[in-house]
């Protein structure tokens, strides 16, 4: 069992986390966890949920899941009202779901992948964020935390649909903290950038190697050694050091913060 945190200021909270099975979710997941917080894994894949879902109650975290379609409106809706039907009042929200998508130059970008990368990383978080926005004004207000990047502002080659879709998460969480603000819902968002190890590192650092462009080597260990070169610290960020930033801007301590971006980047600007 995990061991408790020395204070629990999310005790008696319920947290949803959409993309909760994928390596950041389940990260967060776990560490509100260990600050007491009730949590509400949501994703797409059924067998990584519950696999997520088991992993953190093993670990002493009041954890359940729902599988839903974030492009889905209507799944959302009924979702959303589902988590607060059997949870009580959801009090925080971490957007986390997304895709990464191909990687190809502009010129031979296929339109099919910009639609898809759109439909989940932007509408999705679209349909979510209000979903759950509802909810919180009805009661009382809450705190929600979008998933944005370090690609919405740094430009990445071959990347104009993920950059693009992070680009509009900064837009919807700026708008969306003064839309809000009004019914006490606080509205930011995180960046992070290279961060690893795990699947999304390794996928990115094959993908620019097989992209075949002037900025990378074709080597997938040359392009890991270059990524890690335009970080200032010179290493790659852990899964482990985002949970903290979403759990501060979450959290009370932050209670006088919203619309701002927060970027976990090891000193890239």
């Amino acid at each position: 069992m995990t061991d408790p945190a020395p204070h629990a200021p999310f005790a008696g909270r319920v947290v949803a986390i959409t993309g909760g099975a994928g390596d950041i979710g389940l990260a967060t997941a776990r560490h509100l966890g260990r600050l007491g917080a009730t949590i509400a894994l949501v994703d797409l894949d059924g067998a990584k949920l519950e696999a997520a879902r088991a992993q953190l109650q093993a670990d002493g975290v009041p954890a359940h899941a729902w599988l839903c379609d974030v492009t889905d409106e209507a799944a959302v809706e009924a979702t959303a009202a589902a988590i607060a039907d059997r949870l009580g009042r959801v009090r925080h929200l971490f957007n986390n779901a997304g895709i990464l998508g191909r990687f190809h130059p502009l010129l031979d970008y296929p339109t099919d992948d910009f639609d898809a990368i759109q439909a989940v990383n932007v509408r999705g978080a679209f349909l979510v964020l209000r979903a759950f926005a509802r909810h919180m004004a009805a009661h009382g207000g809450g705190s929600i935390v979008n998933m944005a990047s370090m690609a919405a502002t740094g430009g990445p080659p071959n990347m104009i649909a993920y950059a693009t879709s992070k680009a509009a998460i900064l837009g919807m969480t700026q708008t969306a903290s003064r839309d809000l603000a009004p019914h006490g819902i606080r509205v930011n968002a995180v960046s992070p950038a290279y961060m690893g190890p795990g699947f999304m590192w390794t996928r990115q650092v094959e993908l620019q190697a097989a992209a075949g462009s002037q900025y990378f080597a074709a080597d997938p260990a040359v392009v890991a050694q270059q990524m890690i070169g335009a970080v200032p610290m010179r290493r790659y960020g852990r899964m482990e050091e985002i949970p903290g930033a979403v759990a501060f801007l979450l959290g009370d301590d932050a209670s006088y913060i919203t619309g701002v971006n927060v970027p976990i980047a090891g000193g890239i600007l």
